[in-house]
């Protein structure tokens, strides 16, 4: 067996990072990390949006299916639980005409708000009131009804 003498200390190549290199790294993640973030949210904010949307159109179909069985809407005091168990007086009623069972609620976990006249004309209005859960607002914040443009 031959042996090899050993290197001294000081001419061992050593590999890996220096700490300059890894701090390079983490400014270079926190960068993208805070371009890429907000641009997510954003995203994230106007899927729920086209979520209420949705919903809100598929309560519509099922409160004009009410009516076509019933002969009216219902009253703003019968609400939206009327589509899921029959309103005292109400003579054709054959739901429930939401298929889960229940009144779903937004995708910011509210209510949504039925007042029947509607305003502007409308039979109902049927409105999400966005991620803040209050009237009006702007962005994420905005109410989002059926009949808005």
């Amino acid at each position: 067996m031959s042996s090899q003498p050993l290197k001294p200390f000081s001419s061992v190549r050593q590999r890996g990072f220096s700490l300059i290199e890894l701090m390079i790294v983490l400014v270079i993640l926190g960068l993208i990390a805070g371009i890429v973030g907000p641009q997510a949210l954003k995203y994230l904010g106007r899927g729920k949006s086209q979520s209420a949307k949705v919903q809100i159109e598929n309560i519509s179909a099922a409160l004009d299916m009410y009516r076509l069985e019933v002969g009216n809407y219902p009253t703003s005091s019968e609400g939206l639980k009327s589509l899921v168990s029959s309103p005292s007086g109400a003579r054709g009623w054959n739901g429930p005409y939401l298929k889960k069972g229940s009144v779903p609620v937004d995708p910011w976990n509210n209510e949504y708000q039925y007042k029947r006249p509607g305003t502007s004309g409308q039979p109902y209005d049927l409105v999400s009131l966005g991620a803040d859960g209050a009237a009006g607002g702007e962005g994420d914040d905005a109410d989002i009804s059926l009949w808005a443009k």
